[in-house]
């Protein structure tokens, strides 16, 4: 993570980027669909700024090299619809509602409370599990013994 920081500023202009506007023009509702100016995102554009969204101190931020866009997120902004295994028997590589496919993420890393099951993510974000990856991630993970 630190790394992909690290690469951002060297991209980026050497006193960071200005905020586009103070307005939110992106919203992700709890159900992880997006919204631009209140009017649905259709999917692929989601799936495109999901790759640039960075969370930064609590705040929400599309960035790009010449640029910050603020974002409102209700709840969580990706939600995790499906994992598999990859090469590493302790990582999972989780897929989102959006299409996407996010980065390998170590198991001991999960997070398991009451109200969810959380995957921290890159670039500060988190995902949660939606009901169907939830109950698979318990059947396979958790031991009720």
């Amino acid at each position: 993570m630190a790394d992909e920081t690290t690469a951002l500023n060297a991209f980026t202009h050497p006193d960071g980027v200005a905020l586009c506007s103070d307005d939110v023009l992106f919203h992700i509702q709890e159900n992880g669909d997006w919204l631009y100016l209140n009017s649905p995102l259709p999917t692929k554009f989601a799936a495109l700024f999901s790759s640039i969204l960075h969370c930064i101190d609590n705040e929400y931020l599309l960035i790009t090299p010449v640029e910050k866009v603020k974002v409102s997120v209700e709840q969580h902004p990706l939600i995790m619809v499906d994992y598999q295994h990859k090469t590493e028997p302790t990582q999972l590589t989780f897929f989102s509602s959006i299409g996407t496919q996010l980065p390998p993420v170590n198991i001991a890393d999960i997070i398991v409370t009451d109200d969810g099951i959380y995957v921290p993510l890159i670039r500060g974000l988190t995902g949660k599990l939606n009901r169907a990856c939830y109950y698979r991630y318990i059947n396979e993970y958790i031991s009720f013994d």
